[in-house]
């Protein structure tokens, strides 16, 4: 997978600065194939470069 792009890291750090159940609740919304306000105007397959990074991020914080 390419790195994120700058705009795709802002949304991540976006999503990140409302806190963990923020993030759980937009990889659910995602994962569903719905769009979160942050990635409404990004394309699929941004959306899904934001997805797989939020699951990365949060896989530190769920499996310690």
């Amino acid at each position: 997978m390419p790195t994120p792009s700058h705009k795709i890291n802002q949304r991540i750090e976006a999503v990140c600065e409302a806190g963990c159940d923020a993030v759980r609740a937009s990889i659910q919304t995602l994962e569903s194939g719905n769009q979160v306000a942050l990635t409404s105007d990004l394309s699929p397959e941004e959306s899904q470069q934001v997805l797989t990074e939020l699951k990365t991020l949060m896989s530190i914080y769920d499996n310690p």
